[in-house]
């Protein structure tokens, strides 16, 4: 996910899809924790795709 495409977004856009993005890696962690999860490398993306919501929310506040 591009930083452009999330300063187009608003506000309320950008908080859901923080919401989702910390569920996924909840879930991803939780399935590195028993072992089935197959791109351990996806912890990492999700991680950096968080960040990257949390900067432009507050580039916006």
């Amino acid at each position: 996910m591009k930083a452009n495409e999330l300063r187009e977004m608003q506000t309320a856009e950008l908080t859901s899809k923080l919401a989702d993005l910390k569920a996924e890696l909840f879930n991803l962690r939780f399935q590195h924790a028993i072992n089935q999860l197959e791109n351990p490398g996806r912890i990492e993306v999700v991680k950096k795709d968080i960040a990257r919501v949390m900067t432009v929310l507050a580039e916006k506040q």
